[in-house]
Formats: C-alpha cells, sequence, structure tokens
C-alpha cells in the first residue's frame, strides 16, 4: 500500500505528522502502544510529570491500567477521572465536575491531561484541558475507530447543548496522538462498526481507491491494518492543516454527510443513535443531493452505500424521527452561516465541494428520500 502524504517512521513506528507550525503534532500509529505511551508522553518534553487521565467508565476498566502503569514507570503522578459512557457525558455538566475533580487532586497549570476513548472522551477532555488554567496541553489516545481515524486529530474539541451538538467548544490542538488498533479488540460489534462511516466518508471525499480496501475488510473481524488507519489520519491531517479553524470551506469537506447526520443524531436522546449510524444516514441523504446538484452519477453513490452495507451501517431513517425534529436541530448547526446552507457535496468519488445552493426544500426532499428502503 502506498503511505499517504506527510507519512513517515518516528522511534521506528509509523507516524503521521500534522504540521500547523507552533501547533505541530506527530499521531503515532502502531498496536502495542498503549503500553508504551508512558514513553512517548515523556519524550515530547510537555513539562510537568502531573498527568489527569479522564476517561469512561467503560474504557477505563479496560485499558487505564495499563495507561496507568506505563505513566508511572517513567516518573509521571497520574489521577484517574472517569465518566459514564455514552453521548450525554458530553456536557458542560461533567466539565465543570472534571475540572473540579482535578483541581481538588491538585493539577494545575503544570499538568497535563491525557484523553482515554473515543470520540466524546476526546471531544470532552480536550474542552477540559482547553479550559482548565486557561490551557493545558493535552494528549489523545482514541481506543475507537471513529476516534482513531478522525475526532482525535484536528483540535475540535466540545460539548453538547440540548439545541444540538457540539455547539460550545474550542479549537485546542493535542500535543501528541497515539493509535494501538489493539484497543479495537474490546469493542462492541455495532461500535466497532459506526466508526467506519468516517473512514467511508474519508474516501468519498478525498480517495475513492480506499473504498475497495475498505470493503476488503471482514466486518466480523477486529483487524484493522495500521497503515490503513494511518491513511485515513493523514487525510484528516491535510485537510486540517489547509484550513485549521474552517475559514476557507476546505475544512468543511470533512462535514459530508454530518448536517443531516447532526440533525439525525440530536433528534433522538444521546446515545440512542450512535454517531457513525447518523452519520450513514446523513450520507445517503448528501449522495441524493450529490447526484441533484453535484453531478454525482447513480454508480458512484451505489458504490458508498454498499461500503455502508458492508459494515452494517443503517441507511433508512425511523419512522419515528419526524422531518420536523430533523429541521429544528438542523437551524442550529453550525454548518448553517447567517441562514446559508454549506452544505458538503460529491461531483466524482474521491471530489467533494461545498455547496451554497443546497434549500430547505432540498432538505426536505432527502430526509424523505432516507424514509425509502
Amino acid at each position: 500500500m502506498d503511505m499517504p502524504a506527510g507519512f513517515f517512521m518516528l522511534i521506528g513506528m509509523p507516524t503521521v505528522h500534522v504540521d500547523l507550525a507552533e501547533r505541530s503534532y506527530d499521531v503515532i500509529v502502531e498496536t502495542g502502544t498503549l503500553s508504551k505511551a508512558g514513553h512517548l508522553i515523556a519524550a515530547a518534553g510537555l513539562g510537568g510529570r502531573r498527568a489527569a487521565v479522564i476517561s469512561d467508565e467503560t474504557v477505563s476498566a479496560l485499558h487505564a491500567e495499563t495507561l496507568l502503569a506505563s505513566l508511572e514507570t517513567e516518573g509521571f503522578h497520574p489521577t484517574l477521572h472517569t465518566v459514564p459512557a455514552g453521548e450525554a457525558s458530553k456536557s458542560m455538566t461533567h466539565a465543570e465536575s472534571l475540572s473540579r475533580e482535578m483541581i481538588r487532586a491538585g493539577h494545575d497549570r503544570k499538568s497535563i491531561v491525557v484523553a482515554l476513548g473515543g470520540g466524546v472522551v476526546g471531544d470532552l477532555a480536550g474542552f477540559v484541558a482547553a479550559i482548565f488554567y486557561r490551557g493545558l496541553p493535552f494528549i489523545q489516545i482514541p481506543t475507537t475507530i471513529v476516534a482513531q481515524v478522525d475526532s482525535s486529530v484536528g483540535g475540535k474539541t466540545g460539548v453538547n447543548v440540548a439545541e444540538g451538538k457540539n455547539l460550545l467548544g474550542s479549537f485546542h490542538q493535542p500535543r501528541l496522538v497515539i493509535v494501538d488498533p489493539e484497543t479495537l479488540r474490546t469493542l462492541p460489534d455495532r461500535e466497532f462498526h459506526e466508526g467506519f462511516a468516517e473512514a467511508i466518508k474519508h474516501a468519498a471525499i478525498r480517495d475513492a481507491a480506499m473504498l475497495d480496501d475498505l470493503a476488503a475488510l471482514d466486518p466480523a473481524s477486529r483487524e484493522v491494518p495500521a497503515e490503513l488507519i494511518a491513511r485515513n489520519i493523514a487525510i484528516k491531517a491535510r485537510v486540517v492543516e489547509a484550513d485549521e479553524h474552517e475559514t476557507l470551506d476546505i475544512r468543511a469537506l470533512l462535514n459530508f454527510g454530518h448536517t443531516i447526520g447532526h440533525g439525525i443524531e440530536a433528534s433522538v436522546p444521546y446515545g440512542e443513535m450512535l454517531h457513525g449510524e447518523a452519520i450513514s444516514l446523513g450520507m445517503r441523504a448528501a449522495l441524493f443531493l450529490s447526484e441533484r446538484h453535484g453531478g454525482l452519477s447513480p454508480d458512484d453513490s451505489a458504490r458508498i452505500l454498499h461500503v455502508l452495507r458492508h459494515f452494517h451501517l443503517p441507511l433508512v431513517l425511523p419512522a419515528a424521527i419526524t422531518t420536523e425534529t430533523i429541521m429544528e436541530k438542523l437551524a442550529t448547526d453550525k454548518k448553517f452561516s447567517a441562514g446559508v446552507i454549506r452544505f458538503v457535496v460529491l461531483d466524482a468519488l474521491g471530489s467533494a465541494t461545498v455547496s451554497h445552493a443546497i434549500t430547505l426544500d432540498d432538505l426536505h426532499e432527502a430526509i424523505a428520500h432516507l424514509r425509502q428502503s
């Protein structure tokens, strides 16, 4: 497999470099790196030796002991702080609770934060790191597919409110990302499968050939090549480098499937529908609009839908989710700017653009399309 741009070897490990000037960092991808995390963090020279490890109760029970032992071996003094597993923990209430726990545990501006978990933990821990003593260095150790290939890279942190996902947050880049594919072995089937929605999105917008590589994976297996994870990370890294704060419509391309997907996800109680499941539905809607407004061929749409089905991702909207509720949630989405819809469409596999021509009627039609089997 050809290595992606920005991919090289660091300390003998496959690495993707994210080049953001003084905020640059490396993403190390190799099986077994969790047990070496303390050494890698120490080698990054982040300063103090007090580390606040933030995780959820499920991941903590599986992986915290290995991480804490590795940190202690390198002379760190870690404390463990957990939240309940699930999207509901991505809230201001939990951000405040974690911050107060860290203060009581003796953490200060010389501490570091280590996020151990999936996308929820990464977003929440990164947000806490951004606001605690006005900003601490933090390290991402993602343990799910969606976090490893997408959310751990790029510096978007935040929490949800009743009005929508990720509406409160900050850009706060990690100082290091450590990806251990071995952690994927502990994921339940549903959580394993949903993460591939983000990998399929990367293929759709930037790397059409990767669709075949994803389709060749066995969805019943937990074997995900480190090189495939790194290939996804490199796509995300190059987009982030070009448009870190999403001001040029370049980083917005990563939102393919997310406009309607986020509206669907926010229309049910947090956690009832997993992020990747909602994004799968959002991508089907986006493909429908891409055929109408982007020039995408039905055959190309079918290729993407085939890979989504391969990973048992949903493509039909549950009847209980009303169009009115989805549209209400969409109205508060960050991808609506001054009332103008910024919607990502494909003109070909591997080629995406931001369209400002999508209307509210188009969105209604795309949601109606999701009700068809």
